[in-house]
Formats: C-alpha cells, sequence, structure tokens
C-alpha cells in the first residue's frame, strides 16, 4: 500500500474541516481555550494565538481598547487578522454584511456605528459560532444584528440588499474564493463597497500544501497572492480595488519558511460600480 501524501483534498471536504475546527473552537471560548489538542490553537502546528498569524490578543489588529471593552463577553476569540470596520466610514442607516462572522465582533461594532436604524448580517457555516454569536447579541441587547447560517459562497441574502460586505480572516479558508467575490457584487446595492481583512500569500502555495487540513484551517494553504485576489475582484466585477498587505513582503531564506506557506495580513477594498 502506497504511503505517499495524498495532494488533493475536495472542496468539501475543506468546508468540513474548517467546519469541525472552528466548532471547536467556538466550544471552546477562543484561541488556545479549544478542548481538542488538533485546535489547541487556532493555528495548530504553527503556534500562532491568532487565527491567522503569530501575534498577540485583537488589540494588534487595529482594535481600540475601547471597542473591546464595549463587547459582549464571548465575542472576542482571537480569530481575526485585521479590523475592517476601523478601515471603513460607516455611516447611519446602512446595512451591513459580514463574510464569516463568527462569534460577532465585527457585527457588533458595525451595529453601534449604523445604529438602529441600519442593521447588520452575520453569515457563518457553523452552528455553534451561530449559536454563539446569538447569544453574544442577546447579552448585548443588539435588535439590529442578526445571524444567517450559510456558506460565504452561497451567501443566505437578497440581490442588491446591503450598502457594505465585511471580512475578517475568513476568505483565505473558503475553497471558491471566485464564487465568494461574485456573491458578494451580487448581495451590494449599486456604489456600495467590499472591505476584508485577509491573509494574502507571499509565494506559490504548493498543491501538497493546499491539501494539508490543518495548514487550511489555519488560515495558511488557503490564501492566494495578491494579484489573484486583484484579479477575481475584476472578474466579479469590482472596481476602484486595492490589497495593501500590512507586513512587508520579504524573500524567505531560512528553511523553515521554505516549508511552511508564508502569508501576510492585507487590508482588500473594492467597489460595486453605480451611484
Amino acid at each position: 500500500m502506497s504511503t505517499r501524501p495524498k495532494l488533493t483534498i475536495s472542496d468539501d471536504d475543506k468546508r468540513d474541516k474548517v467546519r469541525a475546527h472552528y466548532g471547536v473552537i467556538a466550544l471552546g471560548g477562543g484561541c488556545g481555550s479549544a478542548p481538542s489538542s488538533a485546535a489547541s490553537t487556532c493555528c495548530g502546528a504553527t503556534g500562532g494565538s491568532s487565527c491567522c498569524v503569530e501575534s498577540g490578543p485583537s488589540s494588534e489588529f487595529g482594535y481600540t481598547k475601547e471597542e473591546l471593552r464595549s463587547l459582549p463577553e464571548g465575542a472576542d476569540l482571537g480569530l481575526g487578522c485585521g479590523n475592517p470596520t476601523a478601515i471603513l466610514s460607516l455611516r447611519k442607516g446602512q446595512t451591513v454584511l459580514d463574510l464569516g462572522s463568527g462569534a460577532g465582533i465585527d457585527c457588533f461594532l458595525a451595529a453601534k456605528r449604523v445604529g438602529l436604524k441600519g442593521s447588520v448580517i452575520g453569515v457563518d457555516m457553523t452552528p455553534e459560532m451561530l449559536a454563539k454569536a446569538r447569544e453574544n447579541a442577546r447579552k448585548a441587547g443588539l435588535k439590529n444584528v442578526e445571524f444567517r447560517l450559510g456558506e460565504i459562497e452561497h451567501l443566505p441574502v437578497a440581490d442588491a440588499s446591503v450598502d457594505v460586505v465585511i471580512s475578517n480572516c475568513v476568505i483565505n479558508l473558503a475553497p471558491d474564493k471566485g464564487t465568494v467575490y461574485r456573491e458578494a457584487y451580487r448581495a451590494l446595492r449599486p456604489g456600495g463597497v467590499l472591505v476584508v481583512s485577509d491573509m494574502i500569500a507571499t509565494r506559490p502555495i504548493s498543491p501538497a500544501e493546499r491539501a494539508d487540513p490543518l495548514l487550511w484551517t489555519s488560515c495558511l494553504s488557503g490564501a492566494i497572492e495578491a494579484s489573484e485576489v486583484t484579479s477575481l475582484l475584476e472578474r466579479a466585477g469590482f472596481v476602484k480595488i486595492r490589497v495593501e498587505p500590512r507586513v512587508p513582503q520579504r524573500p524567505s531564506r531560512s528553511r523553515k519558511d521554505r516549508t511552511t506557506p508564508a502569508v501576510v495580513p492585507a487590508d482588500v477594498r473594492a467597489r460595486k460600480p453605480g451611484a
């Protein structure tokens, strides 16, 4: 019997692995507290304390102390790689859609800014995360936030129904990123904006790395390069596209770095043409 490593994994298998991984995290309370050795940190074998990068608490990703103190307990699981609400000018009365909303951190911050005349919709495919987010919303008494079960490649929202789409370290986990961006475009009203914090690759990622479930669920091997992000957004119909890495992209020289997917956090912005 061959012992060669499997070089492919189906898209459904990837989704199942992600769903299971983050379900454990939701039940355990966040990065580093999941009750399973396989998910003892959100980065698995990489040893990082965040889902996506080796770093510290959410304050290091652009959240202010005031923002973090305003959240209901359990909303911040330390799973992000940025703060999309910090690079976005939300207005009262807008409708915001969060792709992969987790325990609700960015939804709750957005809800305060759009006010009672606005609304926020969080979409997540992990039932345990959805339950946690709904309970957090109940504890916070927020009436303008709702959470829907669904995959971000098949958004449970109507066409042209939202003003802003945000996401935080989630799109890299989706097997079909082109469909994610097309779905975001479909959901946006003309003139609407997409603002994403995500991981991007700084070198090509091999098929073997793509097929490694631990690397994929750790926000590493699912990342794509900035040029590909731009291309997918253009194909979806977006304009005014900006992909901005938040750390310098330097060639890696160490053997370890050459055998581990090289990724960095980045801010991605784009607009749907129209009013």
